[in-house]
């Protein structure tokens, strides 16, 4: 199994967890909201490396 599907396969589990302990709403937040002020939080020039290495994964 490659890293990227073990990383699938450990958030699809973690959010399942989640959703039976918490309300499906603060799920949400942690499953969307963690990722997204992460990203906020990189400057301009991180962000960019990040879209490019991003879009060649896709290319591939």
């Amino acid at each position: 199994m490659s890293r990227n599907t073990k990383v699938v396969v450990g958030g699809v589990a973690v959010g399942l967890i989640l959703l039976i302990w918490l309300p499906w709403w603060v799920s949400f937040l942690i499953v969307v909201g963690v990722p997204t002020a992460a990203y906020l939080t990189l400057d301009p020039a991180q962000r960019r490396r990040l879209r490019r290495a991003a879009g060649k994964e896709i290319g591939r």
